[in-house]
C-alpha cells in the first residue's frame, strides 16, 4: 500500500512574511539618510530619516501583531517564531527611541541617531532572518 505524502508547506502566513521584510529597506534608508546628514549637514536628510523610521515602525508594529497571532495558532513554529517576535519587539522599542531622537533639532541628533539607526537595522534584519527561517511541516496529520 502506497502512502501519498503532502508537499511541505510553510507555517508562516504570506502577509506576515511581507510585514517581516517591509521594515528592512525603510530602516536601511533611514540609516543611509543619517550617514548622508552626518557628511553634508543638509537638514532634509534628517527629515527623510524621520519619515523612513516612522514607516519602519508601522511595518514592525504590524509584524509584531502577526507574530503574536502566529504564536497562538494551532501549528506555531516554536522557538524561531518566539525569538523573531522578541527581536521585533526590541526593534520597535529601539526604533521608537530613535524616532524620539530624530524629533530633536537636526544638529542635536548627532551622534546617537546614526548609531541607533545601525542597531535598529541590524535588529530588523536578524528578526526577519529568524522569522522567515521556518520549519516546513508536512506529512500526515
Amino acid at each position: 500500500m502506497a502512502t501519498a505524502e503532502r508537499p511541505s508547506r510553510s507555517a508562516l502566513h504570506p502577509l506576515h512574511a511581507i510585514l517581516l521584510a517591509g521594515p528592512i529597506p525603510l530602516f536601511i534608508g533611514a540609516m543611509l539618510s543619517d550617514f548622508a546628514y552626518s557628511s553634508s549637514y543638509q537638514i532634509q536628510w534628517s527629515n527623510f530619516a524621520s519619515w523612513l523610521i516612522a514607516g519602519g515602525l508601522v511595518f514592525t508594529g504590524l509584524a509584531v501583531l502577526c507574530g503574536l497571532i502566529g504564536l497562538f495558532r494551532a501549528n506555531h513554529r516554536g522557538g524561531c517564531a518566539l525569538l523573531s517576535l522578541l527581536l521585533l519587539v526590541a526593534t520597535w522599542i529601539i526604533g521608537f527611541i530613535n524616532a524620539l531622537i530624530h524629533a530633536k533639532d537636526a544638529w542635536a541628533i548627532m551622534p546617537s541617531a546614526p548609531v541607533l539607526s545601525v542597531i535598529v537595522t541590524v535588529l530588523a534584519c536578524v528578526a526577519a532572518w529568524f522569522g522567515l527561517s521556518t520549519k516546513n511541516t508536512g506529512g500526515r496529520e
